[in-house]
Order: C-alpha cells, then sequence, then structure tokens
C-alpha cells in the first residue's frame, strides 16, 4: 500500500510541470503573435517612405512658384512706384496750393491796407494844405508847432507801413504812376516832363493807391 501511495504521489508531482509547461509555450505563442504586427509596421513604414519620397515637389514645379513669386513681387513693385508717384504729386499739390494760399492771403492783406491808407490819405493832404496855408511869421505858435509834430508823426507811420509819396515834378510822365490833368508850356523843362503837382500820389510797397495829379509840358 505505501508503494503505490508514493507513485500516486509521483504521478500528482509530475502533473503540473507538464500544466506548467504547456501554459509557457501559450505564452510564448501569443508573444511571438504580438511581435509579428510590429515587424508589419516596419514594413508599412518602409513602403510609405517611397510614397513620402514621391510627394517631394519636383523641379519644374519649383520653378512655375519661383515664377509666380517673381510675378507676384513685380506687381508690388508696381504697385509701391504706382503709390510713390502719387504721393509725390500730393505733396506738390500740397505746395502748390499753400503758396497759392499765402499768395491769396498777402493780396488780401494788401488790398485792406490800400483801403485803409486811401481812408488816410485826404486826412494829410488837409494837413499839408492848413500848414502851408499858415503865414510865415505864425509858424513859431505852439499850436503850429503841435500840428506839424501830428501831420509829421502820421506820414513818420505810414512810411513805416510801406507807404510812400511818388517822385513827380521833374520826372518823365509816367501812366503808371501819373495822372496828366492839364497840358503847360515851359521853356525850361523838356517835353513830357511833370511842371507841377497838383495832388500828391502815394504807393503802398509796389503798389499804386493812388496816381499824382499833375500838369506836363507840352
Amino acid at each position: 500500500m505505501e508503494a503505490k501511495d508514493l507513485e500516486n504521489d509521483l504521478e500528482q508531482t509530475d502533473a503540473p510541470a507538464e500544466e506548467t509547461s504547456s501554459a509557457e509555450q501559450a505564452e510564448q505563442a501569443e508573444q511571438a503573435e504580438q511581435a509579428e504586427p510590429a515587424g508589419t509596421d516596419t514594413e508599412q513604414k518602409e513602403e510609405e517612405a517611397p510614397a513620402a519620397e514621391e510627394k517631394k515637389p519636383s523641379d519644374s514645379k519649383l520653378k512655375r512658384f519661383g515664377k509666380k513669386k517673381d510675378k507676384a513681387l513685380e506687381k508690388l513693385e508696381e504697385k509701391l512706384a504706382d503709390l510713390e508717384d502719387k504721393r509725390v504729386r500730393q505733396l506738390a499739390e500740397f505746395e502748390n496750393f499753400r503758396k497759392r494760399s499765402e499768395k491769396e492771403k498777402s493780396q488780401m492783406f494788401e488790398t485792406g491796407a490800400k483801403t485803409v491808407v486811401e481812408k488816410i490819405l485826404p486826412v494829410i493832404d488837409n494837413f499839408e494844405r492848413g500848414l502851408a496855408g499858415i503865414p510865415e511869421e505864425e509858424r513859431e505858435a505852439p499850436f503850429v508847432q503841435g500840428v506839424e509834430l501830428v501831420y509829421k508823426q502820421l506820414v513818420t507811420a505810414l512810411s513805416e507801413l510801406g507807404v510812400q509819396p511818388i517822385e513827380a515834378v521833374g520826372r518823365e510822365f509816367n501812366p503808371d504812376f501819373h495822372n496828366a490833368v492839364m497840358a503847360v508850356d515851359d521853356d525850361s523843362l523838356e517835353s513830357g516832363t511833370v511842371a507841377e503837382e497838383m495832388q500828391k500820389g502815394y504807393m503802398y510797397k509796389e503798389s499804386v493807391v493812388r496816381h499824382s495829379m499833375v500838369k506836363v509840358v507840352n
């Protein structure tokens, strides 16, 4: 009985060993199956590599792209040149407008100044007539001296503003500055010369405010 029991125990001990060996074989088979897809992925990558290389642009495509790029650059350069030309034109127009505005402003100022001077000239004429009618013996009177001071101050102020009398007597008659109201005979003067000034003329800067009224030698 003891021998049989011993044999049975040995058989039971060997059975798990065989089962363990089978389990190891199954595990190795599974690992082999899992390793096969990895190799398949590598093969797929190797197959995809030539396809990726085929997708690289060819020389003709690069040339066409370069030509398109050059044309686009030329268009941008033309547009830039056009914008620069417009900018220069606008600056020139603005400069012309500024100069024209300044000239018009100056002309308006001169027109207004001439109008004021024209209003003052009759006052100057009355001062001169009044002083010319004072007898010589009365010129030292305080009142007369005060009038002369006012007259001189007014003439000086007009002169500082650019108002100057027009020279006439003894000068050749010039219709731009003189207004002939009478012709006279005078052997001491040449023909066409201003013999006498009846009313003094004035200029404001370079423009005539009032022409001189003169007598001209025949």
